[in-house]
């Protein structure tokens, strides 16, 4: 049986290599069983932490666990959007952003954790539908972004990826 582009094994090119830290993160199979799976997990575990908790950071200097969780839908919202523009032929040379601009202008540390964590999912939603519409071609098209070029199921890796990173984080310094 011939892996549908969603899971084929990614090739050198692909992604810059900053990168490989997370993709490496990502169990081998269907990005988007993983995408769908892990997010089961992910909220399941962060609705469990409590509100107090959610303000709480494990080291100073570091981001509190909603912070985290805002961090996840930002990070996720702006790789949908590299991937939708290239999904769509868009060549136009995407810009990068900077993290911790995001996380200390957002509005985390004064939202609920839960309404945060209704944010991640909906954003998840949306990723799984951007994907789940995408033509067999569109999963490997590829454009620049962040100075660096990358496929459309590159940056399908990179979101679970990315997730799988903070999660593990997560679990290991701010919820044990």
């Amino acid at each position: 049986m011939t892996p549908t582009p969603a899971s084929a094994q990614l090739v050198a090119g692909e992604y810059a290599p900053y990168y490989e830290k997370y993709i490496a993160l990502v169990p081998a199979g269907s990005v988007t069983s993983a995408l769908q799976s892990q997010a089961e997990s992910s909220l399941a575990l962060l609705q469990s932490v409590t509100e107090e908790k959610g303000g709480f950071a494990y080291a100073p200097g570091k981001w509190t666990v909603k912070e985290v969780v805002g961090h996840l839908s930002d990070s996720e919202r702006i790789f949908g959007y590299r991937l939708l523009r290239i999904s769509r032929c868009d060549l136009t040379p995407i810009e990068g952003f900077e993290q911790d601009d995001y996380v200390r202008c957002g509005p985390f540390r004064n939202s609920t954790l839960a309404s945060l964590v209704d944010d991640f999912a909906a954003v998840r939603r949306s990723t799984l539908t951007l994907l789940g519409n995408l033509e067999p071609e569109a999963w490997l098209r590829r454009g620049v972004a962040n100075r660096h070029e990358v496929s459309v199921r590159a940056l399908a890796y990179m979101i679970a990826g990315h997730e799988l990173h903070h999660m593990a984080i997560l679990r290991e310094k701010y919820l044990r």
